[in-house]
């Protein structure tokens, strides 16, 4: 007969207290303890597998599946998704929703009151949720095209931000670390709207190189490795470096350091998302935060409108973002 996990055996594998792990996986907002403590603790919970103590289900408690497209694995090269993923299950809990993870490989037909679908989507996919009948809410994923309700970040006015804040530092080359992906089952290559956004604002202002645009996966080793040959390769460089997340500019700045090109006096480089490390590298990252916990709690809450209330047509929500100045940019010299 296999063990029950307890929240003991997490506090021994953690290093903290039991009192700790009870506070995180039960979202306690007044515990001060650091991301990467709760990143670990939600981690080991899940290694071992360990369930929370099942409360007597309450009539009318609505029953949520959750479909998302990263596995953990993947989650941990840039935990953007882990941490919205983080505020759906604390809101659905406060909540008392019943949230059921689904696998978007083996959906199942069962009743459920909503879906909430995080990650990137193709037409076939979108197509297999929105036959399963209930409302469909997708997180980080304009699905308005095919006449579904979303929540995306305003990449758009955040990328002309970052530009408008260059131009003020007096730098006129400018390229971008662009973000790689692709959709699970099909592989198909998806544009990065930063990239989008990025090319459409530097045309406007005839800023643009093509030259100067690197892509690599959405990791610090990813980025690392594409700003390791560009600086290789390159027969002129930019002054300046949008990364389309905050791992990509972490490894981009440690490729520029290892290749003796001084960031930010040589290059300035903005990043994207304000993960918590961002404030610790050296120099600390000037970025673009994205409250993705925040985004995950107002998924559920607009799961709960759609709910109560079906629309006439699908809602679209875009998120703010936030500029954070921090030490990786400084007016150029060039």
């Amino acid at each position: 007969m296999r063990n029950i996990v307890t929240i003991k055996d997490i506090a021994e594998q953690v290093g903290v207290s039991s009192a700790t792990v009870s506070r995180v996986l039960n979202y306690d907002e007044t515990l001060s303890v650091s991301d990467e403590t709760k990143k670990k603790i939600f981690e080991t919970a899940e290694t071992l597998n360990y369930k929370k103590r099942a409360r007597k289900k309450q009539a009318g408690k609505k029953k949520i599946r959750f479909v998302q497209w990263f596995s953990d694995p993947e989650e941990l090269d840039d935990i953007y998704y882990l941490s919205i993923r983080l505020g759906v299950e604390k809101r659905a809990e406060e909540l008392g929703f019943l949230l059921v993870k689904e696998s978007l490989t083996n959906l199942s037909q069962k009743r459920f009151d909503g879906t909430i679908a995080l990650g990137k989507f193709d037409e076939k996919q979108v197509a297999a949720l929105a036959a399963l009948g209930a409302p469909l809410l997708f997180v980080d994923f304009d699905a308005m095209a095919f006449g579904q309700n979303s929540i995306v970040v305003d990449f758009a006015g955040s990328v002309k931000t970052i530009v408008q804040e260059f131009l003020a530092q007096g730098h006129q080359k400018i390229g971008m670390l662009s973000g790689q992906e692709y959709t699970k089952e099909s592989h198909v290559a998806l544009v990065d709207p930063r990239f989008v956004a990025f090319k459409e604002t530097l045309k406007d202002l005839d800023l643009y190189h093509q030259e100067w645009v690197v892509e690599a996966a959405f990791s610090v080793e990813e980025g690392y490795q594409a700003m390791k040959d560009f600086i290789e390769k390159a027969d002129t460089r930019p002054t300046a470096f949008f990364a389309a997340s905050d791992t990509l500019a972490i490894g981009a700045m440690r490729a520029l350091q290892e290749g003796a090109i001084r960031v930010p006096e040589d290059i300035s480089i903005i990043g994207f998302n304000d993960i918590s490390v961002a404030k610790y590298v050296s120099p600390t990252l000037t970025t673009v935060k994205v409250h993705t916990e925040w985004m995950g709690e107002l998924a559920v809450e607009t799961m709960k409108e759609l709910c109560l209330n079906t629309p006439p047509v699908p809602r679209k929500i875009i998120v703010g973002t936030e500029f954070i100045q921090r030490d990786s940019t400084k007016h150029s010299s060039k």
